[in-house]
C-alpha cells in the first residue's frame, strides 16, 4: 500500500446536510472520475454530487469543490419519488458508478434492511426491532444518464441529440419491492434464498458497478457462499417502443429469439471470504475492492482480476488467478472503504487509485463541509 497524498472534497455546507445529524461527506457509497470532475454518491440521498476541480490548497495535492448535485427523480422515474416536503424520502441506496460512452450509470444495492437496536429501547422493543425488514423503494434503481460537457463541465441531462445521436436517461424495470433483475433471480439455484434476506445478514447486496459495452458488471456484497464471492452479469438494450426504458438481455445465445436464454452470469470469486463492495475496469481487468459482508471491522482489500472485463463466460476463479494489489488502511468502527476510481493525475494516465469513505472518521473531517479522503499509487501489472 502506497498512500500519495490527500484528496480534499468540499461540499456546499446546505446540501452537505442531510439531517441533524447525518451530512453527505459522513458516507461516501461510489465515486467515479470525469476530467476535471468526480461524481459521488451517498447512500442515504436520492441525489448525485459533483466537484470539480479547484485550486490547490495547504495539505493536499488536489481538492475538489464548486459542489453541484443532481436529484435523481429528474432523470429517472423512481418508485418512490420524494414528498412535497421532502420529509419522506426513501433513500436509493447508489452503491455503484460508472461512466460508458457518453453515460453515468447507476445501481442501488437491490436489498433488504433490517431495524438496528436502540440503547434507550426495551428488550421488547428491540426484538420487536430486529424482527423488522423492509426495503427502501427505491433501492431496485439501476440506470443510466446521459453526460454531457456543458461550458466545459460535465453535466447530467434528461435527454440529449448530438451529430443525429438521441440518448435519453433510461432504467431498468423497477417497483418499491423489486426490479427486473431481482426477478430473473428469483429461480436461481445460488441466490433466490438470499434475495429475501437484508444485505447486512448476508443477504443479496450489490455494491458495486463496471460497465464495458452493453454487459454491466455487478459485485456483491452479499452472499458469499462459503467464502466464494459473487459478481453478476447482465447484458441490456434500451427497449425499442420505450427510449427510457432497458431490458435484459440474453448474454451469449444459441438463439438471440428465444426469451428462455438466461439474462445473466454468474462468477464465484475466492476473494480470501471478502465480499464485493465496488469494482472498476482497468484495461481488460477488472480491480475489485474487497470487504468483509457483515457488519465487522475487518481486511479492506484490492484485487485485480486479469481479463475480468473481457471475461466471456461464467467463471470460477481461484485465489492464484487473482493478484492483491494493496490492502486499504480500516479502523475500529469507522473509515471504511466503499468506492474507488482510477484517478488520473493530470497526464491523462491512470496511475493512482482513489477511495472514498463511509462512517468516516472525525479526523477525516475539516470544517463544516470538507472530507479528506485518499489517493494510492497503482501499481503496474504488465
Amino acid at each position: 500500500m502506497n498512500r500519495l497524498s490527500a484528496v480534499l472534497l468540499t461540499f456546499d455546507p446546505q446540501l452537505n446536510k442531510l439531517s441533524k445529524k447525518k451530512e453527505l461527506r459522513h458516507g461516501l457509497s461510489a465515486v467515479v472520475q470525469l476530467g476535471d470532475t468526480l461524481w459521488v454518491a451517498n447512500d442515504e440521498s436520492i441525489t448525485l454530487e459533483r466537484l470539480a476541480r479547484q485550486e490547490l490548497e495547504s495539505g493536499a495535492d488536489y481538492h475538489y469543490g464548486a459542489h453541484q448535485q443532481f436529484a435523481l427523480h429528474e432523470y429517472l422515474v423512481l418508485p418512490a419519488p420524494p414528498t412535497p416536503d421532502d420529509k419522506n424520502v426513501e433513500e436509493a441506496d447508489i452503491e455503484g458508478l460508472a461512466y460508458a460512452d457518453g453515460y453515468l450509470w447507476l445501481v442501488g444495492s437491490h436489498s433488504r434492511k433490517r431495524k438496528t437496536v436502540k440503547a434507550k429501547g426495551t428488550v421488547q422493543q428491540n426484538f420487536a426491532r430486529l424482527a423488522e425488514v423492509s426495503s427502501d423503494g427505491n433501492r431496485f434503481l439501476l440506470a443510466r444518464i446521459p453526460v454531457l460537457v456543458k461550458d466545459g463541465a460535465y453535466t447530467l441531462v434528461k435527454e440529449v441529440e448530438e451529430r443525429g445521436e438521441k440518448r435519453t436517461a433510461a432504467q431498468l424495470p423497477c417497483t418499491i419491492t423489486d426490479s427486473a433483475l431481482t426477478k430473473a433471480l428469483t429461480t436461481d439455484a445460488h441466490l433466490k434464498d438470499f434475495l429475501p434476506l437484508p444485505g447486512k445478514d448476508n443477504g443479496f447486496d450489490i455494491e458495486g458497478l463496471a460497465v464495458v459495452g452493453d454487459r454491466l458488471l455487478m459485485g456483491l456484497r452479499g452472499p458469499v457462499l462459503r467464502g466464494w464471492a459473487v459478481i453478476l452479469e447482465v447484458a441490456v438494450a434500451v427497449n425499442p417502443t420505450n427510449p427510457a426504458e432497458l431490458q435484459l438481455q440474453p448474454i451469449n445465445p444459441a438463439n438471440p429469439h428465444n426469451p428462455t436464454q438466461p439474462t445473466y452470469r454468474k462468477h464465484f470469486l475466492d476473494l480470501d471470504g471478502l465480499g464485493v463492495r465496488d469494482l472498476c475496469v482497468d484495461g481488460d481487468d477488472l480491480l475489485i475492492l474487497a470487504g468483509p459482508t457483515l457488519v465487522l471491522d475487518g481486511a479492506v482489500t484490492v484485487f485485480r482480476w486479469p481479463g475480468g472485463a473481457q471475461v466471456k463466460e461464467e467463471r470460477l476463479v481461484l485465489r492464484e488467478e487473482l493478484v492483491k494489489v494493496m490492502d486499504i488502511p480500516h479502523h475500529n468502527g469507522e473509515d471504511y472503504a466503499e468506492g474507488i476510481t482510477l484517478f488520473r493525475t493530470g497526464d491523462g494516465v491512470a496511475d493512482a487509485l482513489l477511495v472514498v469513505y463511509d462512517s468516516v472518521s472525525q479526523q477525516r473531517q475539516i470544517g463544516e463541509s470538507v472530507v479528506n479522503v485518499d489517493l494510492f499509487a497503482l501499481p503496474s501489472f504488465y
